[in-house]
Parts: structure tokens; sequence; C-alpha cells
């Protein structure tokens, strides 16, 4: 018998039977890994294995490639922050569906992980968490390997003047290199690159920037997967924000 405890957040669930779920959830050393929860539709369990929710647990199987069962207990719920607020749980369903579509289970990403933590957290804090999910979003492309580097021109070379990206290689672009391309390149808001106000227009723009290399070559990797459809709803709700 395999067994490993751990703590985690939860990412889906989805119905098995009449009584139990299949649970996904995202851990510092294991990743994200998929396991049953028997009763998981019971009073008891269905309140806890809510997205984003942390929880304790315990995963066992015979061989190590079997689905396994996991046994949960409450360590933080995050239904408060997302009940009758429509950032918080847009933001909520947006970060645990990209992460569910996105992860290779059983890889461990701790770094991601503790910065997943930190920006649920946030939920609830509606003037931070735009600012907060753009930063989460380029820390998810540099985990995954497909990062930007915004820190001086790609062509010439300088840190001044940064206006565009490249979608081929990622990195930036001075205005005065790009020329007759420019109509061809991303934007490089400044609020992307650390600087500026972080305003809700601003951070938009910036997550169309970002949105490219989610779509084009993140979920490219992934079998060329559509983006989840919860990334556009928090858009638009960080959209309305600056209405």
């Amino acid at each position: 018998m395999i067994e490993w405890r751990d703590e985690g957040a939860v990412l889906a669930a989805r119905p098995l039977g009449e009584t139990s779920v299949i649970l996904d959830v995202f851990t510092p050393t294991m990743g994200r890994h998929t396991g049953v929860v028997r009763g998981g539709t019971s009073r008891k369990h269905a309140p806890v294995l809510q997205p984003g929710a942390q929880v304790s647990v315990a995963w066992k199987a015979r061989l190590n490639e079997h689905l396994g069962t996991f046994t949960i207990e409450p360590v933080r719920s995050r239904a408060a922050q997302a009940m009758g607020d429509r950032l918080a749980l847009a933001g909520l369903n947006a970060v645990c569906a990209l992460l569910s579509a996105v992860l290779p289970e059983r890889e461990a990403h701790g770094a991601l992980y503790t910065q997943t933590i930190s920006l649920l957290d946030l939920l609830g804090q509606s003037e931070v968490w735009p600012l907060a999910y753009l930063r989460w979003e380029q820390n998810l492309l540099e985990e995954m390997g497909f990062g930007m580097d915004l820190s001086a021109c790609a062509v010439r070379g300088v840190n001044e003047d940064l206006a565009f990206v490249s979608p081929k290689s990622g990195r930036a672009v001075s205005r005065e290199a790009a020329g007759d391309w420019a109509d061809r390149l991303l934007l490089l808001p400044p609020v992307l690159a650390g600087k500026g106000d972080a305003t809700a227009s601003e951070i938009v723009k910036a997550l169309a920037t970002t949105g490219f290399f989610v779509e084009k070559r993140l979920m490219r990797a992934m079998g060329d997967r559509p983006v989840p459809a919860a990334r556009q709803r928090l858009l638009d709700v960080i959209a309305r924000q600056g209405d």
C-alpha cells in the first residue's frame, strides 16, 4: 500500500456514482493529484470540496499508478470571500480552472503553489486582486516554461521606451525598433513590466498580452486545448471595474 499526506488547494470535484467524487487538488510536494473521496457528496464533505478551499489530504492506493482514494480534512474555506463578490468568484474560478487545465499530474511546483495560496488569500480585496492576478498569471507562464523577458529590447538591447512584446520570442521590443512591424507585435502596457498605473483598463490590456501566450503557447502545449472560459469571465469583470 502506498500512502502520502499533504496540504493542498481544491481545484475541481466531479461526481462518481451516487455518493463519491473524483477530486483534483494542487499540493506543494505532490503537484496536481487526483483521487476518489468516498461519500464526497454528503453534507459533511460537499461544503469542504469547493474550488479554492485548502484541505489536509491523505492519499492511499495499492499501486502508485492507481487513482487511489483521498481522506480529506478542512483547513480553510474561501466560500465567504467569494460569496456575493463577483470579482472574487470570477477570480477563484479562473485560477482553479487554469491550474486544472495546465498543471501536469503528479509534478511538484512548490513555488507556484505558494504564489497561488497567496493570491487566493487576497480574494475579496478588490483593489489589489486584479494586479495580483496579473502577476500570478505571469508566474504561471514562467513556471510552465513560457515566460516573457521584458528586461530589454530584443533588437537593440536598450531598456527604454519598451512598447511591444514579440509573439514569437516573448521578449520586449522598443517603439523605435518595432518600426513598420508594430502592428504584428503584442502591446506591452507599463503595468506588465511592473511600471505605471495599475488601473483596471491597463490590467486588462496586460492580460490580453499574457492571454496570447496562455492560448498560443501554454494551452497548445497541453494538446491544443481551449483556454478555460472562466478566464475570459474574469477579464470581463475586471474590465467592468474600470467603467
